[in-house]
């Protein structure tokens, strides 16, 4: 596979990478709070917007590659975050299979 070119400026965007974690309130219900694990540099391009069926109804969505350095951490359960933006990780891959850049596809919050 050929190696694929990224010009490193284009990673102008500082991203915060969250996880998920999941504790209980006093009252013994279960609650998702998001912690924060890096700050890292990326790319946001808008990929496309539409609406998607969740139960009966027509939710917009709106999806993004988001190009970052290679980091072995990452996982869909993930999200990164820009301001009040939260973008939800989809995917993730390799591009060209050098292990120096990770492409994530990702579903914003709105």
């Amino acid at each position: 596979m050929a190696t694929l070119f990224i010009d490193p400026g284009s990673l102008s965007r500082e991203l915060l990478l969250e996880k998920p974690e999941v504790t209980s309130d006093e009252a013994g219900e279960l609650v998702e709070n998001w912690v924060e694990i890096a700050s890292i540099w990326a790319q946001i391009e808008p990929m496309g917007s539409g609406l998607r069926m969740l139960g009966d109804q027509d939710m917009p969505e709106v999806t993004h590659r988001i190009t970052l350095r290679m980091r072995r951490d990452i996982g869909t359960a993930m999200r990164l975050r820009k301001g009040l933006r939260k973008f939800r990780i989809v995917t993730m891959h390799d591009p060209d299979d050098s292990g120096r850049y990770l492409v994530c596809r990702a579903r914003e919050e709105l």
